[in-house]
């Protein structure tokens, strides 16, 4: 028996379609609600504003529009804002609300674009915020990590090649090396951010509309750098912004991934170099004496779903015809998904870093002569043996090497960044600049938001 076609705002349709194309997006969309009323306001702004006889809106209206959105984001902000099936998505549930409290006023705010630029821009005003808040939370961690290593910056720890024992080095080295891994991420992340402030308001379905469109105006309300020139362009790049954030968070959780590794082996009884705190770890169902580190294990786990996320977005795009096409859609749920876990494991790792303990007497016993050969060597080279020569004379007394002593050879590397040469207010100067950096984008845009939610006056000859 056939269904019965439900209806929507755009108009009938079959019920088994609607459940297949709307998907996830009235779950995901709740995530775009503060945003798509944002867009929204600046759009009816610009509207009360375009040069046409008779008014799109007039100020009035377009302050009746902003009103009632700004109750909307109340609503969404305290979790109590819904999207329906019939719904569809975040912005006809908003048109819904808004025409339900406003009449045919609320009917008027499509005007002149498309769901096409609204899911865009709802999309890059959400990355922003969410890119913001992964910069501080990148920077929270390598400021636990750079303070663990200076409260043990001389301590010595075997440094390892192919998992082998090397040369000498020390847990502030092995610490700040992760906080700087880190903070160089933060590269990727910034370039995400700067691909992401364009506004592509105004494009509309990709091709623009017989209207004196503002295009630079929305731009400026909303907080962006500028609008997308080309109105095409607006349309093709959703999608890459998405995987442009992905490749970001990628970067991020594969050095999240190698520091759990890290922690994993040296926690183990056979190392024993770290303790991790038992309150972050979990027990056995069986055996007693366990605290397994399953924290650490999943970030492992989540880094690879991460990388899978950036790869099924860069797929999702190729061979993809230019203009707007559905595959888009499931861009949206892969972009918040590896947002997420990547935020999670940030405050998750951090937390670990911070209850981190070490076993100096663990540290010191995995010292074997070996580990000293090549600086005896170059000890040799400096008084005037000849490197290979050297080589092959250290290689032969290994022996000779049982006393030597750890710290000692901590302390004679002291040039930048080596195990004596640290200078921890390179990682201070660093994570305060990052900081600033997020700060002062994040009050740029919420003075622009303000200001946009605001009663404009009317013009004189209007009232």
């Amino acid at each position: 028996m056939k269904k019965e076609d439900q209806k929507t705002l755009i108009g009938k349709i079959n019920p088994d379609v609607l459940d297949f194309t709307v998907g996830k997006d009235p779950v995901l969309d709740l995530d775009l609600a503060v945003w798509d009323c944002l867009g929204t306001a600046a759009h009816v702004t610009m509207l009360s504003r375009m040069r046409v006889k008779p008014p799109v809106l007039t100020t009035e209206e377009r302050n009746q529009v902003v009103a009632a959105l700004s109750d909307i984001i109340a609503e969404a902000k305290a979790g109590k804002f819904t999207i329906t099936a019939a719904d569809q998505d975040v912005h006809l549930a908003v048109e819904r609300r808004l025409t339900e409290r406003l009449g045919d006023l609320g009917r008027k705010i499509h005007t002149g674009r498309s769901r096409n630029d609204q899911v865009a821009v709802d999309i890059r005003l959400h990355v922003k915020d969410q890119l913001l808040g992964l910069t501080e939370e990148v920077a929270s961690l390598a400021e636990a990590l750079a303070a663990f290593g200076k409260r043990h910056k001389m301590l010595p720890m075997v440094g390892r090649t192919h998992l082998q024992p090397a040369m000498p080095n020390s847990v502030g080295v092995w610490s700040t090396a992760y906080a700087e891994l880190l903070l160089d991420d933060l590269l990727m992340v910034e370039a995400a951010y700067v691909y992401n402030d364009l506004c592509p308001l105004g494009s509309a379905a990709g091709y623009g509309v017989p209207l004196p469109l503002d295009r630079q105006l929305t731009a400026r309300l909303l907080g962006f750098a500028r609008p997308h020139h080309n109105v095409m362009h607006a349309s093709n790049a959703r999608g890459k912004d998405e995987a442009f954030l992905l490749a970001a968070c990628s970067q991020i959780m594969i050095s999240l991934s190698r520091l759990a590794q890290d922690l994993i082996l040296f926690s183990m009884p056979e190392f024993g170099y770290f303790v991790l705190p038992r309150d972050l770890c979990t027990g056995s169902s069986i055996m007693p004496q366990k605290y397994n580190p399953d924290v650490l294990e999943l970030i492992r786990a989540k880094a690879a779903l991460v990388q899978g996320y950036a790869a099924t977005a860069n797929t999702l795009l190729t061979g993809m015809p230019g203009g707007y096409n559905r595959d888009l859609q499931d861009t949206k749920e892969l972009y918040m998904e590896g947002l997420r876990v990547t935020r999670a494991s940030l405050r998750i790792m951090r937390l670990l870093v911070e209850s981190l303990e070490v076993r100096p007497d663990k540290l010191r016993a995995g010292f074997i002569p070996g580990v000293f050969a090549t600086d005896k060597a170059l000890e040799l080279v400096a008084g005037g043996m000849p490197f290979r020569e050297a080589y092959q004379y250290v290689r032969s007394h290994l022996d000779d090497l049982e006393s030597a002593d750890p710290d000692a050879a901590v302390a004679a590397k002291t040039h930048e960044g080596a195990t004596g040469g640290l200078c921890f207010c390179f990682y201070r100067d660093k994570i305060k600049q990052v900081r600033q950096w997020a700060r002062e984008r994040r009050r740029f845009t919420e003075k622009a938001f303000e200001k946009l939610m605001r009663p404009v006056a009317a013009p004189a000859k209007n009232r």
